[in-house]
């Protein structure tokens, strides 16, 4: 008899090993020294702390000047690898597709012949205060599951230049994913509308009106210190003038001018306590001619949206609350409002799991570890380190639980991305290996005789103006 766990089990690895082969065909140039390293990172013995040590895996067929050709001069296709991410199996809540897109940065501090390093903000170990370090930041784009899990389903990774915009960035990188999502068949005309969610430090109200084209929903958090103004009533008294264009005033930090809200729910959250969520909708920001709306032609419009204010009876350790306010960027037109409040701001506490994504990333895959000089080949190895996790996403049906001594057994639908990396060796040798057989080499002829080594030019640090 075959147990529904066989089966399972065997669709599970078809994923795996379809995954493996899509992903070496996206591999342009250096196909398998660039595969053969992923393989590396995902079977090296604890952290992956530098390259050189990848290169002595017995995964990784080739010799370390091999692997350093493969990062300097090898090629990704980034949008076929992207349709095949868009195209697995997707985590979903209540039927709906929910993207979480936050900003991760690469440090590079000492890398003055970096070209296209930024000012990248990151909270300070000492005392929580955010700080800038010199480094490439990328905007990391992943599809949310339903509980609380350290386990996101990366579709997209772009590191932003020196000309770049945030808010244009990401709005480009959410059209991208809607029309990818939508060629594979992960959204149809039927479906919810793609849920982002956001933390603060983006532009909700500009990007709302940027992708006011798309079925696509935003949910961001906002300043505490915000304010915000109703729609503009009729004109006051009889003498002739315009409709006025705000209405009533709306200061997050001043109770006295929060109207009755339209919703008010009520609960008991595992982790907060009690929770009181309230909705006012209809609400729009004074629109200023500055930043990313100095171009804009014409008046300015007015962009509404549903404010939500969430306050909890404690935080995790006993610390103490602080106000959340969250934009949802359309107007609540369901019968049951409540139950959408609740929706909205429980998925919302689900942006959270993309950080353990970035820690992984980086503490145990090693997204931050080596030193190219160049963007491009950062991109390289970024794409390499979604293509590895990826993997491990995809074989977590088929890993045991293989725990520490000390560690506490995990169930099967609990096992985290770290245990499923001890048993990759052994899956591996299941799925098959695409790349070819590495060929006898000899070193080559080195440096040219009375060929001197130039000083490599030194690049500054921060934004470049745009021009025309």
């Amino acid at each position: 008899m075959i147990s529904v766990h066989d089966v399972d089990q065997a669709v599970a690895l078809g994923e795996l090993t379809r995954f493996r082969q899509e992903f070496y065909g996206c591999l342009t140039a250096r196909a398998d020294a660039l595969f053969e390293l992923a393989d590396a990172v995902l079977c090296a013995e604890g952290p992956v702390v530098s390259l050189a040590e990848l290169s002595l895996t017995a995964e990784h067929r080739r010799g370390h000047g091999a692997m350093y050709d493969a990062l300097a001069c090898g090629g990704i296709d980034p949008a076929r690898l992207s349709m095949v991410l868009a195209g697995l199996r997707l985590p979903r809540r209540d039927g709906q597709l929910v993207v979480a897109i936050d900003v991760s940065p690469w440090p590079r501090p000492d890398a003055e012949c970096s070209p296209q390093r930024l000012h990248c903000h990151r909270p300070c170990r000492c005392d929580g205060v955010r700080q800038t370090i010199p480094g490439w930041p990328y905007s990391v784009a992943a599809a949310l599951g339903t509980g609380r899990s350290s386990w996101t389903a990366p579709l997209d990774i772009r590191r932003l230049g020196p000309r770049d915009d945030l808010t244009d960035v990401t709005e480009t990188q959410i059209r991208d994913l809607h029309t990818q999502l939508t060629a594979v068949g992960q959204l149809s005309p039927e479906d919810p509308p793609l849920l982002i969610v956001l933390d603060s430090g983006y532009d909700l109200v500009r990007l709302t009106w940027l992708l006011c084209d798309l079925p696509v929903h935003l949910l961001g958090r906002q300043r505490s210190d915000r304010v915000m103004f109703g729609p503009g009533g009729p004109r006051r008294g009889t003498q002739p003038g315009r409709q006025p264009r705000h209405g009533h005033r709306f200061a997050f930090a001043d109770p006295a001018t929060h109207p009755e809200p339209h919703t008010t729910t009520s609960g008991t959250h595992s982790r907060y306590g009690a929770t009181r969520a309230r909705a006012w909708q209809r609400l729009h920001p004074r629109p200023e001619r500055r930043g990313t709306w100095s171009t804009h032609p014409g008046q300015l419009p007015l962009v509404e949206g549903t404010i939500i204010h969430l306050a909890v009876e404690h935080l995790p350790g006993n610390r103490t609350p602080k106000p959340v306010w969250l934009w949802f960027s359309h107007p609540i037109t369901d019968t049951n409002t409540g139950t959408v409040v609740d929706h909205l701001w429980r998925t919302y506490l689900r942006r959270f799991d993309l950080e353990h994504t970035f820690r992984f990333f980086k503490q145990v895959l090693g997204f931050t570890r080596p030193r190219p000089r160049h963007g491009e080949q950062a991109d390289r190895w970024a794409w390499l380190i979604v293509a590895a996790y990826t993997q491990l996403h995809l074989a977590r049906p088929l890993t045991p639980d293989l725990r520490r001594p000390w560690e506490k057994p995990l169930a099967a639908n609990k096992i985290t991305p770290g245990r499923v990396r001890r048993s990759f060796r052994r899956i591996r040798r299941t799925t098959g290996n695409p790349t070819n057989a590495p060929k006898a080499t000899h070193p080559g002829p080195g440096r040219p005789p009375g060929r001197t080594s130039q000083p490599a030019p030194r690049h500054p640090v921060g934004k470049t103006p745009k021009t025309g």
